[in-house]
């Protein structure tokens, strides 16, 4: 297409800005809490790649990833950057441990993101602040597309991330390989027809375990888009705002000013959300609370006569499972989450597993529990929650939350970030060296030097 033919549309903005983009042009606060999302998730990954399910993509991975540079977190494997990215993807939203934006945006940065700049630096042998800086242009686009839909795409039944979480992802790895705003602007039209993610298995009862696939897909799908626009493949640049593009066939009313809003002026990474709790974001104001409410007044569940949580309509709709049926539905669940606040350590990851899923205190609790949505006159987002909780002694207690440990609002700080991050990544030899070599990315020279592998 000749230049003079060419419509300025928002994937040839965005491309042109991210293909231009450099460390210096970042602000200090943007990079500090991009720095902080890359350790958190590094440290999801390293928990996750324990898993069963994990270890069946890092198998599919290992059978069909040929041969490459790129490492499968937590393991000795090399394969090729789409294989390494499906399968770091998965190890890093493995146990609901990663995190996400606040206010929403149903973008998952650091799942997404991470495993494709991992795949691609080591690839490329990119140093840290190429890394750094390839993740913060992915974290810029992926989070204005994921808010152009308006918290619509999962009432239509998609996994957000599923479809937002590719384009992010070809920004990284593109940036990465060196594209030009061209080549990026292919990348975006052809990452456009490589995402999904069904909401299915919030409903199906059973299958929850693909919800760990659509990260790792998303960060597949745009290693995949990257490497095709480097040899020349093509993609529509309407992609996004155009006739059947992203908004059309995912979102309802979307707004198409989100697209390029305040790019390169505002950087929407300072919004990144670090998890506390290894569950939906949706279950983590709740569980705050009741964690906080039976440290103050000394009660478990055992003691609780009755318990009533007040949540807005999307905890209704999407995470009321009372009968979860695997752990990925538990962590799902609203009602069966707060539950196992009132009977273990949620700081714990591993109080989000068989042992509570099959627990009958839990499932009693998770089963009578009131969920009653919030009146619009309520203060607070879509994650604020008032639990009330009745004890058979007769006492009475209530709780609103809005924030909790990890958002914006309330960062943690560098210490307990370590903290969580060791807790996370414990059994890794070299977890220390690794949580080392992230706080001070910059410095890194090689990529392939990262800590991140079994033998490292």
């Amino acid at each position: 297409m000749d230049a003079a033919d060419r419509t300025q549309t928002a994937a040839r903005t965005l491309a042109a800005w991210a293909a231009g983009l450099r460390y210096e042009d970042i602000p200090d606060a943007a990079r500090e809490r991009a720095r902080q999302c890359i350790i958190d998730t590094a440290g999801a990954a390293l928990f996750g790649a324990r898993l069963p399910w994990s270890r069946i993509v890092a198998g599919h991975a290992k059978d069909c990833g040929g041969n490459g540079a790129s490492r499968v977190i937590g393991t000795a494997l090399k394969v090729a950057p789409p294989a390494a990215a499906l399968a770091n993807g998965v190890c890093a939203h493995a146990f609901e441990l990663d995190g996400l934006r606040k206010p929403s945006a149903g973008v998952h940065p650091g799942a997404i993101l991470l495993p494709s700049a991992l795949a691609v630096a080591e690839h490329q042998g990119a140093d840290g602040k190429a890394l750094l800086t390839a993740f913060i242009a992915g974290a810029e686009v992926m989070f204005r597309i994921g808010l152009a839909a308006k918290q619509t795409t999962e009432s239509l039944g998609f996994h957000a991330p599923g479809t937002n979480g590719p384009f992010g992802s070809a920004i990284v790895a593109g940036q990465l390989l060196g594209l030009d705003a061209e080549q990026l602007t292919q990348a975006l039209g052809i990452a456009g027809s490589l995402g999904g993610g069904l909401l299915a298995f919030a409903r199906a009862g059973n299958g929850a375990m693909v919800k760990r696939l659509h990260m790792g897909r998303a960060a597949e799908a745009g290693v995949v888009a990257a490497l095709l626009a480097r040899d020349g493949y093509e993609g529509p640049d309407s992609v996004l705002e155009g006739r059947y593009g992203y908004l059309e066939a995912y979102a309802r009313d979307g707004d198409t000013a989100q697209f390029t809003k305040d790019l390169g002026a505002h950087y929407d990474i300072v919004h990144a959300c670090l998890k506390r709790y290894a569950c939906h974001i949706t279950a983590h104001t709740p569980v705050q609370s009741l964690q906080e409410l039976r440290a103050e007044h000394g009660f478990g569940g055992d003691d609780v006569a009755a318990l009533t949580v007040h949540a807005r309509h999307k905890i209704l709709s999407h995470h009321d499972i009372r009968e979860p049926r695997d752990v990925a539905g538990a962590q799902y669940s609203v009602p069966f989450c707060a539950a196992i606040a009132l009977h273990y350590d949620a700081n714990d990851p591993l109080s989000f597993s068989e042992t509570a899923l099959n627990d009958p205190r839990v499932r009693a609790l998770a089963q009578r529990l009131q969920l009653v949505e919030m009146g619009d006159d309520e203060k607070g987002g879509a994650w604020a929650t008032r639990v009330a909780v009745e004890l058979k002694d007769g006492r009475r207690f209530e709780r609103f939350a809005e924030e909790f440990k990890g958002t914006p609002a309330s960062p943690l700080t560098a210490e307990e970030l370590r903290t969580k991050f060791m807790r996370m990544a414990d059994g890794h030899p070299q977890a220390a060296a690794l949580h080392g070599q992230l706080a001070t990315l910059e410095t890194v020279a090689d990529c392939r030097r990262l800590a991140i592998g079994a033998a490292d």
